[in-house]
């Protein structure tokens, strides 16, 4: 789908348009966030654990130099090559430096975040570098040409059909083929040899131990176990915001991560990495990309708490009906609406206007961010540099005119009644975003103000 220059309401049109996909994507998410409050509700100490996470966070947040620099002094003594980015552009230049000193031009990868967030795959396809996603989510996106609509579930908004369909296009397996079992099974047999030839593995990090020095990875599926014990070159990227203090702060962590995501009471794999085996060496790359400037705004530094956990998308009734993808970015949803304007204001001010602010993503989030409130102060600062439409100043501008006089809003208020009620036609078309989706009211016969004048006593 081309998303170049389109706004969210623009692309939610457009995945809008296949009204079934809409209601499915819907209850499919939503029964995701069912899944999620029964299993919190198993826990008597669910809210303990998600205001000591919130504080383990906020300690990490205050001290994340320190944190930094006792991790990385840890990890190399462990073993492991330690290698800084300040952005996305650096990120990408030292994965691909790591590639060709090895001598290769493919490598198999599991699902990384930052990696989309950093444009990787693409800038390795520009430079002759054969990437294969592992994760079957993100393999069938990437057959498809298309980013993860969602951080936790990348193919959610894909039908088992429409997945036969390329496997069938991508695998040989036979057209027609829509059976999960069947079409996973043709994906691992498809893997099975990519893990066996590829000498470079990439993953992500979870969770980073300042500690120890090791960091953690947590699959459903053991692709990036596969990768990264196979391949002579382990590289493992990370954001600087995932690291933790000690070691005994991770149970915390892995009992909020999975049971926020998908209700399960813990992933199927939690892989700890520490050192390289013999003969092997590992990389970790550690990315700023613009989360300092997070640090350094008070009112949106709590977004760096975020375990990319996705229970904010599956409540968000703004995600769930209109669709990963019309974020244009690559972390949708809510908290995707705070972290993108931090990136480029002017790119993602729409976001942070793709919301209702009704509060769900809040009460969700295991690591308490105040993600509402942050979409609305985002929406003070976006208006105040200027970033927002031109049609939406004029309207607030109008608006404050008419609410800063009670004669411009007595007059305002019979001037609307009038035309409802006389000249509806003029409200009830396509110029009015209400009237797209929703019958105009009832005119009033009098307004609250000349009712109460007339009936007070």
């Amino acid at each position: 789908m081309h998303t170049e220059g389109k706004d969210h309401a623009e692309l939610a049109d457009i995945f809008n348009k296949d009204e079934k996909r809409v209601d499915w994507h819907d209850e499919t998410l939503w029964f995701i966030r069912a899944k999620r409050d029964k299993a919190v509700h198993q826990l008597p100490e669910w809210e303990d654990l998600r205001n000591t996470a919130s504080q383990i966070k906020h300690n990490v947040l205050s001290n994340l130099d320190k944190y930094l620099v006792e991790f990385e002094a840890q990890a190399q003594a462990n073993g492991i090559t330690v290698h800084w980015a300040a952005d996305a552009a650096e990120h990408n230049r030292i994965v691909h430096q790591l590639i060709k000193d090895e001598g290769v031009t493919q490598m198999v990868k599991s699902k990384s975040m930052l990696t989309e967030e950093c444009g990787l795959n693409e800038y390795l396809a520009e430079h002759g570098i054969e990437v294969i996603d592992s994760d079957l989510g993100e393999r069938i996106v990437q057959l498809a040409k298309e980013p993860p609509s969602h951080i936790v579930l990348p193919c959610i908004h894909k039908k088992k059909g429409e997945i036969g369909d390329l496997f069938h296009m991508y695998l040989g397996t036979p057209s027609g083929l829509d059976d999960p079992q069947q079409l996973t099974e043709a994906a691992r047999i498809h893997l099975r040899d990519t893990f066996l030839t590829r000498k470079v593995a990439l993953t992500g990090v979870n969770f980073a131990i300042a500690e120890t020095g090791e960091f953690v990875v947590c699959t459903n599926e053991g692709n990036a176990d596969m990768g990264a014990h196979l391949a002579n070159v382990h590289i493992a990227c990370m954001g600087i915001e995932k690291i933790i203090p000690q070691r005994k702060h991770l149970s915390v962590f892995l009992r909020l991560l999975t049971r926020s995501a998908t209700g399960q009471p813990i992933t199927t794999y939690s892989s700890h990495f520490k050192k390289p085996r013999e003969g092997q060496q590992m990389h970790l790359v550690l990315v700023d990309n613009g989360r300092t400037v997070q640090l350094g705004r008070e009112e949106f530094r709590n977004s760096l708490k975020c375990i990319r956990c996705g229970a904010c998308m599956n409540t968000c009734p703004v995600y769930r009906r209109s669709g990963g993808h019309s974020y244009h970015t690559a972390v949708a949803g809510p908290i995707g609406s705070i972290l993108a304007p931090n990136l480029d204001m002017k790119k993602y001010a729409d976001l942070p206007f793709a919301s209702t602010l009704c509060g769900s993503c809040s009460n969700v989030c295991p690591v308490k961010i105040d993600i509402h409130d942050q979409l609305y102060k985002w929406r003070q600062v976006l208006v105040k540099e200027g970033y927002a439409p031109t049609v939406k100043k004029v309207g607030m501008q109008v608006m404050t005119t008419t609410l800063n006089s009670p004669t411009v809003y007595r007059l305002a208020g019979k001037m609307g009644r009038i035309v409802m009620k006389y000249a509806p036609f003029a409200v009830n078309n396509g110029l009015n975003p209400w009237y797209k989706n929703r019958d105009m009211p009832e005119p009033p016969k009098e307004s609250f103000g000349e009712w109460y004048k007339k009936n007070r006593k």
